[in-house]
């Protein structure tokens, strides 16, 4: 009987205590879901900075070879950002400006470039809209 009695008087303490969860529930709910969106955003901005880097790669792979032009940097670069999903807004340049003719060794860079702005998925602002996202490759020449 007496574990029966603590039983309720348990019971009534927790009715008391329901409005104090429930505002502590709205003090803390909007601080977990920025962070929240925070993280997703962090997470994306390395993804694409990630597919930059593998373009900006596959763009200086394919500079190497003794017959390439501009138009296949470019083309590989394309490709590698559409496999990512990223489909505009990204520049390509290379150095020396052209490759075709160039001699055996000489060092070829392939940098890609894109604003951030053009590629977040949320507005929350944790990475500033005015960050551009710039990676570069270099490799000799076949």
């Amino acid at each position: 009987m007496n574990s029966l009695a603590s039983f309720f008087k348990l019971r009534r303490n927790t009715r008391n205590r329901f409005g104090g969860t429930l505002v502590e529930t709205a003090i803390v709910m909007p601080v977990l879901v920025a962070i929240g969106f925070g993280m997703i955003e962090v997470g994306y901005y390395f993804y694409v900075k990630n597919s930059v880097q593998g373009a900006a790669r596959e763009g200086a792979r394919a500079s190497i070879v003794s017959t390439a032009v501009n138009s296949d940097v470019t083309t590989a670069v394309t490709n590698a950002m559409a496999s990512a999903g990223i489909n505009a807004g990204y520049t390509t340049t290379t150095s020396p400006a052209s490759i075709s003719g160039l001699t055996t060794g000489t060092s070829v860079t392939v940098t890609v470039s894109i604003p951030w702005s053009s590629v977040s998925i949320i507005p929350m602002g944790y990475i500033s809209s005015s960050k551009t996202i710039t990676a570069s490759a270099t490799m000799r020449r076949d």
